[in-house]
């Protein structure tokens, strides 16, 4: 499958996992041997890189790009993608480092870039897609993680189920069309900012359903401000859109 697609680089940002992304990066060799994995570790202070250093010395399949600070994971990924754009990776894929997306999902993803599968060119692992599922989850983030979706495709007007979800796979010329410039958006907002550009681009966007199981090893980094920011920004992308489509509409109208 790998192959047909060209090479796969499977971005992984961490911040304080040193515990969790041996074990993420064994199951992902173990599911697909030939895939890449780029870590992008924003300065851990509990020796996440080193250890990262240490995988990469001992495989040449992983590689190591160290970021001085915590940027956070909009930034981590923007660095990541632009390390992948500058080598051959025809497929980027999004996952997080605590072991909630399984990488046995990851070839259901890859399998929906293929062009006999419909060819999409950006693929969401879905949760709240038939088949999809959320483990161990309290109901309280449930609720949040369901109802940011919510929200989103109101304000957006747009279909997708699982919008904030973090478990994606790019084709490159979706990351070389975008216009990252101003992306400055965090966590749940950085998903959808990527998403919506994804979309406004005319990009071909599926859902393919993944099990998404709660962190078992260190603490979550979701904050109330990362809601938020996603709140506001979504109601301004909606606002704007409906402004532009309505200016479309009214231009139309007078000729």
């Amino acid at each position: 499958m790998a192959d047909r697609l060209g090479q796969v680089l499977v971005v992984i940002p961490t911040y304080n996992e040193r515990e969790n992304i041996p074990i993420v990066v064994k199951r992902l060799h173990a599911a697909l041997p030939k895939v890449q994995v780029l870590v992008v570790d924003d300065g851990s202070p509990d020796g996440t890189g080193e250890v990262a250093d240490e995988m990469a010395a001992a495989d040449d399949r992983v590689h190591v790009m160290h970021r001085t600070e915590k940027a956070g994971l909009g930034a981590a990924y923007l660095a990541g993608f632009a390390w992948a754009l500058e080598r051959d990776y025809q497929v980027i894929v999004e996952m997080d480092a605590d072991g909630s997306h399984a990488p046995e999902d990851l070839p259901r993803l890859l399998n929906a870039l293929e062009p006999e599968s419909g060819g999409a060119d950006l693929v969401l692992g879905s949760r709240y897609v038939p088949g999809g599922s959320v483990v161990n989850w309290p109901k309280s983030r449930l609720i949040i993680s369901r109802g940011g979706s919510l929200y989103s495709r109101i304000a957006l007007g747009i279909s997708i189920r699982d919008i904030t979800g973090g478990f994606r796979a790019f084709r490159r010329e979706v990351l070389e069309k975008l216009t990252t410039e101003g992306v400055e958006s965090q966590g749940y907002c950085f998903q959808i900012d990527m998403l919506w550009r994804t979309l406004q681009n005319g990009f071909k966007v599926v859902e393919v359903p993944i099990t998404f199981r709660e962190r078992e090893i260190g603490e979550s980094k979701m904050s109330g401000n990362i809601v938020q920011e996603a709140m506001l920004r979504v109601a301004k992308w909606g606002v704007e859109h409906r402004i532009q489509q309505a200016k479309r509409l009214f231009g139309a109208g007078k000729k």
